[in-house]
């Protein structure tokens, strides 16, 4: 898969780290999380403080494969074994009622906990050696631009706070989609690069969307991550604009610009274009990365024309403007 730069030596070094209750960053194939072992409740509190992270919103477990899975989880229902069998390792993740072995705090207090199995080597031989269940956000600062290599994770973390296994970059781009199975119906709460399309192929039944009416309270539990209305963010202001608009955003822009766009434009000083690619899945592996390029430039805007949507990619376009929507959310 990837290029990696960590083997056995470094994944000891890891595994002594994490059973010191600290913390190690892993790849996947999606983005870099923030390791901690997740059957440890003050680990798993220094994910928390360490990337400023909302306490109302939950962590993903990430195991190694379906025995460890169920030690996550009360119950392991016929349409979870038919999923991870299927996409297992790989970018789902599964929401099903929690073990008491799994700690409130991963959970953010909710019943409910997301178990996945990354689709990396270097971190299936982690959790393998490791033998326990690690929680995995991603390994930024909360809000922020996700990480897809190492370093990404070393421009947040020092050696001190993080130690950083590196497996080179992320293949995927984009978190995973999170379905919850915990009800009667099955429910997508974030989009991701498995499809509800691939899902219902599965289980015969098409999740349904989750709905919010916006009001839950800081004290309320979120059913899953990435439901922060500003999320995976520059610190440069963003835009999110259709195409006839470019222009006119172009022209209004306070200062230099960097335009993130998947068609050819032209635009003249001090302006400058990222162009991206055509394909859905070559353009969620590449927007975080992007947007930190243009987020290091020194420009005053970034102004990200709105992907494609429809078409055979469809669903995976439509969770790449779920991230860029909240990427140029006001802060």
């Amino acid at each position: 898969m990837s290029r990696s730069s960590a083997g056995p030596e470094e994944i000891a070094t890891a595994i002594h780290r994490l059973r010191e209750g600290r913390l190690v960053a892993f790849p996947t194939e999606t983005v870099y999380g923030l390791g901690a072992n997740a059957f440890d409740a003050d680990a798993v509190a220094r994910v928390f403080e360490l990337k400023g992270r909302p306490a109302n919103n939950p962590l993903i477990v990430h195991v190694s494969g379906l025995a460890m899975a169920r030690a996550c989880v009360t119950a392991w229902p016929d349409r979870a074994d038919v999923l991870a069998r299927e996409f297992w390792p790989g970018p789902l993740s599964i929401v099903l009622p929690k073990s008491d072995r799994v700690p409130s705090n991963v959970t953010a207090g909710g019943p409910n906990v997301a178990v996945r199995c990354p689709d990396h080597p270097l971190t299936l031989a982690l959790l393998e050696a490791f033998g326990s269940p690690l929680v995995g956000p991603s390994a930024n600062l909360s809000g922020a631009v996700s990480p897809t290599t190492a370093e990404h994770v070393r421009e947040s973390f020092t050696e001190e706070e993080v130690y950083i296994l590196d497996g080179g970059p992320c293949i995927g781009g984009i978190e995973s989609t999170v379905i919850s199975l915990a009800g009667p119906t099955p429910v997508e709460l974030r989009p991701g690069l498995i499809t509800p399309e691939q899902i219902e192929a599965i289980i015969g039944v098409r999740p349904a969307r989750l709905v919010r009416d916006g009001r839950s309270s800081p004290a309320t539990p979120l059913p899953s991550p990435g439901l922060l209305a500003r999320h995976y963010a520059p610190r440069t202001p963003a835009v999110l604009v259709d195409a006839p608009g470019l222009a006119q955003a172009i022209a209004r822009a306070p200062g230099p610009a960097v335009i993130l766009t998947h068609e050819p434009i032209a635009v003249g000083g001090p302006h400058r274009v990222e162009r991206l690619p055509t394909d859905a899945r070559a353009y969620a592996s590449e927007i975080y990365s992007a947007l930190r390029r243009a987020d290091a430039s020194g420009a005053a805007q970034i102004i990200i024309r709105r992907p494609p949507q429809g078409g055979p990619d469809g669903e995976i376009w439509a969770a790449i403007l779920d991230r860029l929507s909240r990427a140029a959310a006001p802060a």
